[in-house]
């Protein structure tokens, strides 16, 4: 498979990474969203990002250019016909996702690789909406997309060989991102394993074991993370961490998953993180925790 024009669908805060990373890996974007409105702010977006590259000097002006015009911005999902790879990223709802993909495979050629960015869904059932289930499957990027060079691959009950193959390769020699394969199961690995440590670090915070501020710090500084849990979800949105919880609760059926009396209220409050400029802690218009 010759990966040139890849389709992203979703320009929340993975989408725009992952266009990001596409677009200055020198392949062409086609980003859609549901309207114009939500296609021009994750633009702006992600030039804002490169913005941001370019006050440090880690990208030119001519680089910042040539990455935004590859990314090509469309409304309607029939423009994706002619991408050789489709990258599904919006919101965590099951329904949402296999909505997208029956209509993706009326429009795509049979042999093109449909991915979804899903964190906890199942595979299996977002390739069941389709004709061709062999052809989907999950490739999971971790936020800041640009930063982390981990990909998990996960493979749907139907996933072909040839689908996993294609899609390994896609990943580490045209992203050059390490690839690790997954067999499908709630949470995969990394949503999994996060989302309890998120979780262990509210019922902490709940307790009054220690402060938000404080919690985090133990775990960035000593244990090098690059966000400390609670500001990591933030990050994540927590209305998903929530759902990625409520959803391995559901699977599992085991209390460890049950989410924390805390991050409900907080969702309740729609105090989601930096989608909403605060969550445990507030954040300014371009992400940047005040």
């Amino acid at each position: 498979m010759n990966f040139k024009k890849i389709g992203v669908i979703g320009g929340g805060t993975m989408g725009q990474g992952i266009c990001e990373m596409l677009a200055g890996k020198g392949l062409d974007v086609l980003l859609v969203e549901e309207n114009q409105e939500k296609l021009d702010h994750a633009y702006d977006m992600i030039e804002t990002s490169l913005d941001k590259q370019l006050e440090k000097w880690a990208i030119t002006k001519a680089e910042k250019k040539l990455i935004l015009s590859k990314i090509q911005k469309v409304t309607h999902l029939a423009d994706l016909g002619t991408a050789d790879m489709v990258i599904e990223t919006i919101s965590e709802d099951l329904e949402e996702k296999k909505k997208v993909f029956q209509q993706l495979d009326q429009v795509c050629p049979s042999n093109i690789i449909l991915a979804s960015n899903t964190s906890t869904l199942s595979l299996t059932e977002i390739a069941g909406s389709t004709k061709y289930p062999e052809r989907v499957i999950g490739m999971h990027f971790i936020y800041p997309v640009s930063k982390i060079n981990l990909v998990e691959i996960i493979r749907g009950l139907k996933t072909s060989n040839t689908t996993f193959d294609e899609t390994k390769t896609f990943v580490e020699e045209i992203v050059d991102k390490r690839g690790i394969m997954v067999n499908e199961s709630p949470g995969f690995v990394t949503s999994r394993i996060i989302c309890l440590m998120i979780n262990e670090a509210l019922h902490v915070l709940g307790e009054g074991v220690a402060s938000a501020e404080d919690i985090d710090d133990a775990m960035r500084i000593g244990y090098q993370f690059q966000y400390g849990p609670l500001e990591m979800a933030d990050r994540f949105g927590l209305d998903s961490v929530l759902a990625a919880l409520e959803r391995m609760f559901r699977d599992f059926g085991e209390l460890k998953y049950r989410p924390s009396f805390v991050l409900k209220k907080m969702v309740r409050a729609g105090n989601l993180g930096v989608k909403t400029g605060e969550g445990f802690f507030k954040y300014d218009k371009d992400g940047d925790r005040i």
